[in-house]
């Protein structure tokens, strides 16, 4: 049987949004008004018989606020970035153009001291890769829209240049089905209502 993985963003932590690399704020108010508001059509995902979260605080406190008890897994942290950590891309971009403007088009690249954008796709990818088929068929993970990005790069085997095109709003689902080496995305129709088959 095919396992299918949904994964679910966490509640956003700043009004607007500001996306942070490692991001470590909790949830703010406008972020805990959100999960209420979409509680109701997330709660059927605490059916998996596997729930997990990034170790983020966001991440852990929206998978709690859903009923998901969810399991923290390191494997789904947030990309390392070194010296950029808690920045802006445009923070980051400002202090240091040329290191940016090469992070951006050569994914090996570490000018922050930390992690690739290859060995972050594949970290998360080896995550989804070892999920226990023989525990369940279902399995819900909050974690943070970067990891979810990865995780659907890793997927569908796309290039990682990919990585800059996938937009993750704030509590929506992504779903994979399969098996480890062979993914495929699952695109539901008719809105959060779809998440409960």
């Amino acid at each position: 049987m095919p396992l299918r993985v949904t994964f679910v963003a966490a509640a956003r932590s700043a009004t607007p949004p500001a996306e942070r690399f490692e991001d470590d704020r909790p949830l703010d108010g406008a972020g805990w008004d959100e999960v209420r508001r979409v509680a109701g059509d997330l709660l059927p995902l605490a059916a998996a018989e596997l729930r997990y979260c990034s170790p983020t605080p966001r991440s852990r406190a929206t998978g709690d606020a859903l009923g998901y008890a969810p399991l923290v897994q390191p494997a789904l942290r947030d990309c390392a970035m070194g010296r950029w950590r808690g920045l802006t891309l445009g923070e980051a971009m400002a202090r240091e153009p040329a290191a940016v403007d090469a992070w951006l088009a050569d994914p090996w690249s570490t000018p922050h001291g930390g992690e690739s954008l290859l060995v972050f796709i594949s970290r998360v990818g080896g995550w989804l890769d070892t999920r226990p088929a023989d525990d369940g068929g279902r399995i819900v993970a909050v974690a943070e829209p970067s990891v979810i990005r990865a995780a659907l790069v890793y997927a569908l085997k796309a290039p990682p240049s990919s990585y800059w095109n996938i937009d993750v709003r704030p509590l929506s689902t992504t779903t994979v089905t399969g098996r480890a080496g062979r993914w495929n995305l699952r695109l539901d129709g008719g809105g959060p209502q779809a998440s409960r088959a």
